[in-house]
């Protein structure tokens, strides 16, 4: 059988611009505890396949669960930090369905009433700021991971991993506000830094930490009712999500506009590929005959508890980079980059508590220690820069001991050798001129040399100017004070005959 490419071709502006997508996210994500959510066993990843089990999470009879108080702790902060209502009792179901990865034929979930139900995520692109609303967050045990070989019907090989079985999952279910991919990719970058700054995640999507389906559907713009709803899975990245969600509405759009109708369904995104694949028909699926777990008690979150827990949630990124603009003058863009990650964040605010401008240690990190982290695959919590090194550095740079020049090539030998910027500079005998005579000196020998240009400049050609002053910057090494150098330059050039 000839197998048929997918339509890859674009569709019109216009005719993207008829249609309003709608999208909704529904958002995996595993808390960071150290033992499942119904059992003593280990969540660690990467260990032997089947090494953490036990009777419990390999679904073996006569075996009961007992709930990890930890799990509804850390649900109930991100919901918290989600400004989700935490409700006082919630419940949970049995989701009966029959699959390899679920030895036990059922997964313990919540259904009608979950932890944790409407909050909101304030996304902001280009300026324009928009909240997503969130219709649950529930907690579940998660399924095992399955691992497949061969790539025929005939020759492929299955292999269970029920390590992660039981491994704790909190589900975040959005309202269907989004309207593009781009504010699904926003949606999703804001949900894992609250999620990250909370510390209930490491959100680690090759891990499958975090994981993300996306319902996704297309109308006429300007109506009120929705168009068949499809479930995409398989969004393993959020570059894999925007372009899948891209190709989905180009193809509801094709579809609707040659007279077809699109049917319920699950696809998977084939990333090798570039399109969706149909995967089941919803008409088809299963009832899940979801019933209360009778083997759990309801989950009780007191006022008193859900305060207390309240407490333990840190200042979140929004606020954050308010701050930052308001404290340290540092600009709206400059915020965003310092509060990606909570870890940035503290390092910048302990950079600027050691006695520097924050306006200038944003830039240093942004130009320099961000970009050589970048460069050399690390996150800024391995740096081999601790804060007060380079606050040291830079309160070198703001004393005008040495130039920003200099300290950029001291930062280079402190970032290889992790050596102090006092012990570079004094080594290396780097500390600025100050020396006025030795400036004058080394103005008078370019001078001399480069009659052609002293005459450009006395023409009028001011441009001219920089050249001296840049040959007299690498004849001291890049030491020499910058404002004596433009004086002493200027002072020589208008005497020159």
């Amino acid at each position: 059988m000839t197998k048929v490419a997918p339509d890859t071709a674009s569709i019109s502006p216009e005719l993207l611009a008829k249609y309003e997508p709608v999208i909704g996210l529904e958002v995996h994500v595993q808390l960071l505890t150290n033992t499942k959510i119904f059992c003593g066993c280990s969540t660690r990843f990467g260990d032997a396949p089947n090494a953490n089990t036990c009777p419990v999470c390999l679904g073996l009879p006569g075996t009961l669960p007992v709930l990890n108080k930890r799990v509804i702790e850390m649900a109930s902060r991100a919901s918290l930090a989600l400004n989700c209502t935490v409700h006082e009792h919630s419940r949970f179901a049995r989701k009966n369905y029959f699959y390899p990865d679920l030895p036990k034929g059922y997964q313990i979930s919540q259904y009608e009433l979950p932890l944790a139900t409407s909050g909101w995520v304030e996304i902001d692109l280009d300026g324009a700021k928009k909240r997503i609303g969130i219709t649950r967050l529930h907690v579940e045990e998660d399924a095992a991971k399955n691992l497949h070989e061969g790539f025929s019907q005939s020759a492929t090989k299955a292999y269970i991993d029920y390590n992660r079985c039981g491994s704790p999952l909190a589900e975040i279910v959005s309202e269907p506000d989004m309207r593009t991919p781009e504010e699904a990719y926003a949606y999703l970058t804001a949900l894992r830094q609250i999620l990250l700054y909370t510390g209930v995640s490491d959100c680690n999507m090759e891990e499958g930490s975090l994981r993300c389906d996306a319902n996704v559907s297309v109308r006429v713009r300007g109506t009120e009712q929705f168009g068949t709803k499809v479930e995409v899975k398989n969004l393993n990245s959020f570059r894999f999500l925007q372009k899948a969600l891209e190709y989905e509405i180009e193809r509801h759009i094709k579809v609707i506009e040659s007279g077809g109708r699109i049917p319920q369904e699950t696809r998977l995104w084939n990333q090798a590929e570039g399109h969706t694949v149909s995967m089941r028909s919803k008409e088809k699926a299963h009832d899940y005959r979801y019933f209360p777990e009778p083997d759990l008690l309801p989950v009780h979150v007191s006022a008193a508890w859900r305060e207390e827990i309240r407490g333990t949630i840190p200042e979140l990124p929004e606020a954050k980079r308010a701050r930052f603009v308001r404290t340290y003058g540092v600009t709206p863009y400059d915020a965003e980059v310092l509060t990606s990650t909570r870890e940035r964040a503290d390092y910048f605010e302990a950079v600027t508590k050691a006695g520097t401008s924050g306006k200038n240690a944003a830039n240093w990190m942004q130009t320099e220690l961000l970009r050589r982290l970048n460069d050399s695959g690390m996150e800024i919590e391995a740096s081999p820069l601790s804060p007060a090194a380079l606050a040291e550095l830079l309160k070198l740079v703001e004393s005008g001991q040495i130039t920003a020049t200099i300290g950029k090539k001291v930062f280079a030998t402190m970032f290889e050798t992790g050596r102090p910027a006092a012990e570079i500079i004094a080594a290396e005998g780097l500390a600025q001129i100050s020396d006025t005579s030795a400036i004058e000196q080394a103005a008078r020998d370019v001078i001399e040399k480069n009659p052609d240009n002293v005459a450009k400049f006395r023409s009028g050609n001011e441009g001219v100017f920089k050249f001296f002053v840049g040959q007299v910057m690498r004849a001291t090494r890049g030491q020499a004070n910058p404002q004596a150098v433009n004086e002493i330059v200027r002072k020589l050039l208008s005497e020159a005959k």
